[in-house]
């Protein structure tokens, strides 16, 4: 039995943000190294710069290759040789760039199966929206798992983009995810609606997909209009919850994750997270930077990681299913949701099986 403990990649973020601080504080717990072995891709003389400044006592061992890190002790790898000028608080293309090649390195190292995690401190969003492609971005606290059927478009773009298609491609990642990175057998997702009130993008678009994804098996219901979700507290009913837009999802997130909230990429061979805020420049130095979701970001991709080794080990040698599974009908009048045909005529149930 291998009994290596998992390696997590760390990169450091964007040097002038507050990466550094969350790392160090984050490992001042020694359970930490009980949970994995940690590798932060990035700067010895920055991670000096930064620990003095903030008076730390964060100990590393630096390392020139990821294959000589030690269990038992924070392992930080030098990704680039130059210079980096630390000005906390203030983003410079030069912390940036420093941010970048540390992104780079410890993806050349993913590819060679040098770690088995990867988590991003926080550095600066691209602003150039990322092709579409076929994973979802996904926020995970405690409380609430929130898929996003579009990202990083503007708000007049979104109708267009939110396709039958698209929701029923999402909501199938949405739905793989919550079955093999957190072992829930029969995830329950619920759909938000585009709209404020229920109207033409909820019948013609929403509900086909809802409809589509129950042939699929997939448990979705819905369309939830998102004030009356978050505010009667649905998501306790329901594995996930897919919002059409950003702020539809990120908004009530960043309200309910109060103890580290998570992002990550779902439907891809990497498991790689990120804490839910930025370089947060605007207290960078100060010492006040909470490591709670950075902390969260190396569970969660600690947790993604052993689960995936569960759920794929007994798909290596299948046994043949030797009953026909029965789906419960209990939930469609549960949760019915009525959308008006036509003005002025009284709403009709649309029905959608769990």
């Amino acid at each position: 039995m291998d009994n290596r403990k998992i390696r997590v990649a760390i990169t450091h973020g964007d040097t002038n943000g507050i990466g550094y601080e969350v790392i160090l504080k984050a490992f001042e717990d020694p359970t930490m190294f009980d949970l994995c072995t940690p590798i932060i891709y990035g700067s010895p003389k920055v991670a000096g710069y930064h620990r003095k400044a903030l008076g730390l006592e964060t100990q590393f061992s630096t390392i020139e290759r990821a294959e000589d890190a030690r269990d038992g002790r924070l392992n930080l790898l030098t990704t680039f040789d130059e210079e980096v000028k630390v000005e906390l608080g203030t983003p410079t293309e030069e912390s940036d760039s420093a941010a970048r090649k540390a992104v780079a390195r410890a993806k050349e190292d993913l590819q060679k199966g040098l770690y088995d995690v990867l988590v991003q401190a926080p550095m600066k969003s691209n602003a150039n929206p990322s092709k579409e492609d076929r994973s979802l971005t996904m926020m995970v606290s405690d409380l609430v798992r929130i898929g996003l059927v579009t990202t990083h478009l503007p708000l007049k773009d979104v109708p267009a983009a939110v396709t039958t298609e698209k929701i029923v491609d999402k909501a199938t990642i949405f739905h793989n995810s919550l079955r093999r990175d957190f072992r829930i057998s029969n995830p329950r997702i619920a759909l938000l609606a585009l709209n404020p009130q229920l109207g033409t993008e909820e019948e013609k678009v929403i509900l086909p997909a809802i409809e589509q994804l129950e042939t699929k098996g997939i448990q979705a219901f819905g369309p939830f209009i998102a004030d009356d979700y978050f505010g009667q507290q649905m998501y306790y009913q329901f594995d996930g919850v897919l919002a059409m837009f950003d702020d539809q999802g990120l908004v009530p997130f960043k309200t309910l994750a109060i103890d580290g909230g998570v992002k990550l990429k779902a439907g891809i061979n990497a498991i790689c997270t990120t804490p839910d805020h930025g370089p947060e420049f605007e207290i960078a130095g100060r010492g006040q930077a909470d490591p709670s979701s950075l902390r969260h970001a190396v569970y969660t991709a600690v947790d993604m990681y052993r689960y995936r080794k569960d759920y794929d080990a007994p798909l290596a040698h299948p046994l043949p299913k030797l009953y026909h599974e029965k789906r419960e009908d209990g939930d469609k009048a549960r949760f019915a949701v009525r959308i008006p045909q036509k003005k002025g005529d009284d709403a009709v149930p649309a029905e959608m099986e769990g």
